[in-house]
């Protein structure tokens, strides 16, 4: 890590210490100190076993992809911390940035040759979008009324959240089922943009942008020749965000509240269509204002609100952090493919 990722941990600690403080300033400590001790432990212990659950998901749908025959034996810590180490620079790095180039590093650390390693995370990348494209569009279907009806303010901000994302998905499959189409479709666009922009900084985004498709559908071609490999990937993808999503129910059910899991998690998912357009490292600040707006529906008692928002953001955030720390700082053997 360098000076940049400090400063990015640094600004998600201060801000999201300030927005707790303010809280804490609202209430009163001997009150949230007795909140604290009803907390049910076993659902508190559960959160954190269910993010690592998730964590563990990631690290067996990377292990799936990147078993073939004749590849050497690596260690389950080898395959476990590429994903707590996406989580910590996902964390400090505003919209998430550092997150993929970080899982390319751990897995070059831990022997996997740069190219081979970049197709994995790719391949690993558009199974993960294809799933993520069905809990998206099934939430704003059937649970997007909510915030309509109860939230209006946070809803227009939900909505560029979700279209940002289901337009880059859509691109994604585009170029897998719609290849010729799409190379067609990006040339008249940039041929649009050399028009109103200067014709070389165009003509670097086209050279980047087909670069780029040219890599997607090599990708998607080896996805669909690999069907054993896509359905076992696809199947862990979805309980990884199963777990990722349902982190709040179980808070909630830590907290001695007894919500609807449905509900509570068409919220999460909208809340993390919101975060996604908040350029701070972590979302700082507005994670926690979404995750105050949103969940008043469930939480009604200001102290359980801020104890609740305590506990969301160290399950998410902080607890992803720490482990990304030991798993940057402990470096499995390397072991080279034959």
């Amino acid at each position: 890590m360098n000076k940049k990722h400090f400063i990015g941990m640094l600004i998600v600690l201060l801000i999201s210490g300030f927005v707790i403080w303010q809280e804490l300033r609202k209430t009163p400590v001997k009150a949230l100190w007795g909140a604290s001790k009803k907390l049910n432990i076993n659902f508190l212990l559960l959160v954190l076993l269910v993010m690592v659950l998730s964590y563990a998901c990631e690290a067996a749908i990377i292990w799936i992809l990147e078993h073939k025959k004749g590849e050497p034996h690596r260690s389950a810590w080898s395959f476990f911390r590429i994903p707590i180490i996406q989580a910590l620079f996902n964390a400090i790095t505003p919209l998430s940035t550092g997150g993929q180039p970080s899982q390319l590093v751990a897995m070059i650390q831990m022997g996997i040759e740069g190219g081979r390693a970049t197709s994995i995370l790719l391949m690993k990348f558009i199974i993960y979008q294809i799933c993520v494209l069905f809990a998206y569009v099934s939430t704003i279907i059937f649970g997007f009324h909510m915030v309509i009806t109860k939230f209006s303010g946070l809803a227009l901000f939900i909505l560029i959240g979700f279209i940002l994302h289901v337009s880059s998905i859509i691109f994604l499959l585009a170029i897998m089922f719609a290849y010729h189409w799409t190379k067609s479709a990006t040339n008249w666009l940039m041929n649009l943009l050399e028009r109103f922009m200067n014709k070389n900084t165009v003509e670097k985004w086209r050279k980047n942008t087909m670069e780029k498709i040219e890599t997607f559908y090599a990708e998607g071609q080896n996805l669909k020749r690999e069907k054993k490999k896509l359905l076992g990937a696809s199947i862990l993808t979805i309980g990884q965000l199963l777990c990722f999503y349902s982190i709040p129910y179980l808070i909630l059910l830590a907290l001695n509240l007894t919500p609807s899991w449905l509900e509570v998690t068409q919220m999460n998912i909208m809340i993390i269509m919101f975060m996604a357009i908040v350029p701070i490292p972590g979302a700082s600040g507005g994670a926690e204002f979404s995750f105050q707006t949103l969940f008043t529906t469930f939480i009604h008692s200001n102290i359980l609100l801020t104890l609740g928002m305590f506990l969301w953001r160290f399950t998410t955030y902080f607890f992803g952090m720490i482990l990304g720390i030991f798993g940057w700082l402990f470096k499995p053997k390397k072991i080279r493919s034959h």
